[in-house]
């Protein structure tokens, strides 16, 4: 199955870098400019089907790569923005933007609206069906996470924690990762806040006596959700 190919538009090394990071976890291919001068040429030899464009770049401003490619490029782009960035979502979407998010990213909702943006822009393209825990369902639309049938009352990092390892089942999410999602993606990992979440899933997930059966310890590397 083609990968779906997402350039990264962002001057910011960490956040282009953990951003392509995850990307690449969940299957897409993604590659990274971080200059706007660079961005329209990249864009016309690099085809994506997705873009993820910061607004405040060196050279040219996202709104103007948003504006001037949209004379060659048909495809979905998402844009970035800071909390006190002065464009209305009315403002971007006149510009040719499809959708936006602000920063810090959330990385397992910015994998929700690239799927969303995906489905409308390609609906005959197939996108990897992700298999997840047999017991847990999760409906990201209304962020309910039911377990065994009945419905769990998650805090929102817990939720946030949940997702990502239901995301990764049957692989090790590193604490790294797991900050990320509880923090947003420009966070410094070094916290024992993840121990707490963990412990309150476990709690809420009838697995908190060892031997773990849901969530387990990998020692030294990180959690990962067991389908057992």
């Amino acid at each position: 199955m083609k990968k779906i190919k997402i350039l990264i538009i962002e001057d910011d090394a960490e956040i282009s870098r953990l951003t392509a990071m995850y990307l690449e976890v969940e299957g897409f291919e993604s590659k990274i400019v971080d200059d706007g001068e660079k961005a329209l040429a990249t864009i016309k030899h690099y085809l994506p089907d997705l873009i993820i464009l910061d607004l405040m770049l060196p050279g040219m401003t996202g709104i103007e790569i948003c504006k001037q490619s949209r004379a060659f490029y048909q495809g979905p782009i998402l844009v970035l923005t800071a909390c006190d960035d002065d464009v209305s979502e009315v403002s971007l979407l006149k510009l040719g933007a499809d959708d936006f998010l602000t920063k810090p990213l959330k990385p397992h909702v910015l994998v929700a609206r690239i799927e969303a943006l995906m489905r409308r822009s390609k609906p005959n393209m197939p996108i990897d069906v992700h298999t997840g825990h047999s017991k847990i369902h999760i409906d990201q639309a209304s962020q309910q996470v039911i377990f065994e049938e009945k419905e769990l009352i998650l805090t929102s990092s817990e939720y946030e924690m949940l997702v990502l390892l239901e995301r990764n089942i049957g692989n090790i999410v590193s604490r790294a990762d797991c900050c990320q999602a509880l923090r947003g993606i420009n966070y410094d990992f070094n916290d024992r806040s993840i121990d707490m979440r963990i412990s309150g899933l476990r709690k809420k997930l009838n697995d908190d006596h060892m031997p773990y059966k849901i969530i387990t310890t990998v020692r030294n590397k990180g959690y990962m959700l067991f389908n057992g």
